[in-house]
């Protein structure tokens, strides 16, 4: 058995014992894994807040960590699923391609896509696709609604300038996120392909946590021909509606 099989084994029976925890001893019995490296992984699992440990018991149990992990995952799987119809019907409201994108880690990731004809440009999106968090617009709402301490380290970095449009300054940056923090929507004006912009607003779950974004692309010509305040109220819409169904669960 593997040192990474040692680790699963250990945390997936201490969890299948959740409601009692378990001592020491019980580990032992349950895995049949040798005392030593068993009392390191534990010690080392619950210096990482994966487990805990009850001095007045002498019990293991899996701590929150666990739990959230198991809901962020639980979320994003259900998610594509849950949000399809609103998806289409976003589509059918607008005429344009519609996204659903989720954070993963420094980028995010494009995990349904709803197309609309071609309009003769080349779009960035695709299912399974990462996509930069600075210059496109389900970047912004996931970066702006996120964590603080991460939307800060992630301000430390240099950005590359993708087109001559895309925000580069981590100052400027960080006013754009806080603008989208108070609109409730984020908008690429070209930062990622010439001539195409895009609509996002987020998508939150339990806890008002943002959990994913869910975005329109559309010709850049169509902000200057006419307002784009239709395009922004259908995206925030079918946003909340997600959110709704979600947090009801």
């Amino acid at each position: 058995m593997s040192s990474l099989q040692k680790v699963f084994t250990i945390v997936e029976t201490i969890v299948s014992r959740q409601a009692a925890g378990m001592t020491f001893a019980e580990i032992i019995a349950a895995t049949g894994m040798p005392k030593a490296s068993a009392h390191r992984i534990l010690k080392e699992l619950v210096e990482l807040g994966v487990l805990t440990f009850a001095t007045q018991t002498a019990r293991y149990r899996g701590s929150l960590k666990l739990a959230n992990l198991g809901c962020e995952v639980t979320a994003n799987l259900d998610l594509r699923t849950l949000a399809h119809s609103y998806l289409q019907s976003l589509h059918e409201a607008t005429h344009h391609t519609v996204n659903l994108g989720i954070r993963d880690g420094d980028a995010g990731v494009y995990i349904d896509k709803i197309e609309t004809p071609d309009y003769g440009i080349k779009l960035f999106s695709e299912v399974g696709k990462r996509f930069p968090l600075y210059c496109t617009a389900m970047g912004k709402v996931l970066l702006a609604f996120g964590k603080v301490a991460d939307r800060d380290g992630y301000l430390t970095r240099g950005f590359d300038a993708l087109t001559p449009n895309t925000i580069v300054d981590p100052l400027l940056l960080r006013l754009e996120l806080e603008r989208v923090r108070e609109e409730g929507y984020a908008l690429d004006r070209e930062e990622i392909t010439r001539g195409v912009m895009c609509v996002a607003a987020p998508i939150f779950g339990a806890q008002e946590a943002v959990v994913g974004a869910v975005s329109i692309a559309f010709p850049a010509y169509i902000h200057t021909d006419r307002s784009i305040d239709p395009e922004i109220g259908a995206v925030r819409r079918h946003a909340a509606e997600i959110s709704g169904v979600l947090v009801k669960g």
